[in-house]
């Protein structure tokens, strides 16, 4: 894992940033902001836009930046990323993440997530404690790609620690740490899996199955490759094909057994490259009081194009 830890100097280069950003904007819009995020994130750190640079050419799995700062007047946790919206709180975070994270990719959105926000907020919700959902708390968020199903899928996912008191860690699994038997890589490597929308995208009451993409789970470069899966929403396309099936299975073992954990404290931002680590969370006992954990996310694709293409108009969110 890479890891940049701020320096103070930098810390004060990134507030007075922050300041610029909200005399010269206005009032907060991610939405709006992010077209002119590129141009002012030039002004960040040199040692932030190299790291992030690095990061890029090598393809690095996980990087974390430490250190970053964090208002002394943060707001309680939100009960839920609706109260989120509607109180606006975390807004100097927000735009910390959004410099940053430009450096990385282009900052986009689902429209059936979280109304399509650009900043998502990452926290428990009451009723949503066992969801396949950035609300969910009591049941553990199973290891997935993020938004598996689509072909916009995000090329990363940006992870930025406002609150973490109980020390309540982000599982990953890198597809170099799998060490799977030929047999196995094969049967993954085949377009024989459907990649079903998640709860998230579809709501709790199931799956649209015209909407799930046939494809393989193993792809890409032999030397590095890429993966793709949901353990929750990733089944045989074929429902008589039990190798498949059992395939699924198998690799879950091995998912488990390379399966680390990293606890991000408040100030870290932690990027996973979404084609080359699954991730989820540990499950935790919500306390709605507003101390529970609280993140702020986005996801990054490196080519908008894609995203151009797939809803044949200029616009950041995908319908």
């Amino acid at each position: 894992m890479k890891r940049l830890v701020i320096e103070p100097g930098e810390c004060r280069q990134i507030e007075w940033l922050v300041d610029d950003v909200l005399e010269e904007y206005g009032q907060w819009d991610p939405g709006h902001f992010v077209t002119q995020a590129k141009t002012v994130a030039e002004s960040l750190p040199i040692r932030v836009r190299q790291f992030f640079r690095r990061i890029q050419t090598d393809e690095t799995d996980l990087a974390v930046l430490s250190g970053l700062p964090l208002s002394d007047r943060l707001e309680p946790t939100p009960t839920g990323w609706d109260m989120a919206q509607k109180k606006g709180v975390g807004r100097r975070e927000e735009i910390v993440l959004m410099l940053c994270s430009a450096v990385l990719g282009e900052p986009y959105a689902w429209g059936d997530q979280q109304n399509g926000r650009i900043m998502h907020d990452v926290c428990p919700a009451p009723g949503l404690e066992r969801s396949e959902t950035s609300g969910s708390s009591t049941a553990p968020l199973s290891l997935h790609t993020e938004d598996a199903f689509h072909q916009c899928r995000c090329d990363y996912v940006a992870l930025y620690c406002l609150r973490n008191p109980d020390r309540i860690g982000t599982t990953v699994v890198r597809a170099d740490r799998l060490d799977l038997p030929e047999r196995l890589s094969g049967i993954l490597s085949e377009k024989r899996f459907h990649h079903r929308p998640d709860q998230s995208h579809v709501g709790p009451q199931g799956h649209s199955s015209g909407a799930a993409e046939v494809d393989a789970i193993l792809f890409g470069p032999p030397e590095a490759r890429y993966l793709r899966i949901d353990f929750d929403d990733t089944c045989a396309a074929d429902e008589g094909d039990h190798a498949a099936t059992e395939a699924i299975a198998e690799l879950y073992k091995y998912a488990r057994e390379a399966q680390e954990k990293v606890v991000l404290e408040p100030g870290d931002a932690v990027f996973l490259d979404n084609y080359r680590v699954v991730h989820g969370r540990d499950p935790f006992q919500p306390r709605y009081d507003g101390t529970d954990r609280w993140l702020k996310r986005v996801n990054l694709i490196r080519d908008l194009r894609r995203v151009f293409m797939a809803t044949e108009s200029r616009s950041r969110i995908v319908a």
